[in-house]
């Protein structure tokens, strides 16, 4: 199954959700799904939210590692607009998914660890 087909499903089967984007640790985009009602822009919004987290996701993986407490596996990030679910996909890929203010972040986690395998053999 492609990225795309994963990522949709991901952002389909979670009540609230808005898209999905795969990116690199670099913060390019790789590939995304955006639900049909997002806000217009969030497309774009989500690339911007790629590049901006992924520092910080990388700082948290260089504090996990100087703890000793093992790989950064997920974060989720609540904000006034949309929830934010980080995942770790590999060392050089993470998964960002946008979950309404009222959605069920909990269903978007839930969807990205099922699916986690298939997207790593994407890769």
């Amino acid at each position: 199954m492609s990225f795309a087909a994963l990522l949709q499903q991901i952002v389909d089967g979670c009540r609230g959700g808005l898209g999905a984007v795969l990116m690199g640790s670099d913060g390019m985009p790789i590939e995304q799904a955006i639900a049909a009602e997002a806000p217009e822009g969030l497309a774009d919004e989500l690339a911007t939210v790629g590049v901006e987290f992924g520092r910080l996701l990388g700082d948290m993986r260089k504090a996990s590692d100087s703890i000793a407490a093992g790989a950064l596996l997920d974060v989720t990030v609540r904000l006034g607009r949309m929830c934010l679910v980080f995942a770790a996909v590999d060392e050089e890929t993470f998964l960002a998914i946008a979950v309404a203010p009222d959605g069920n972040a909990g269903q978007a986690r839930y969807l990205l660890r099922r699916l986690l395998p298939a997207l790593r053999e994407e890769l």
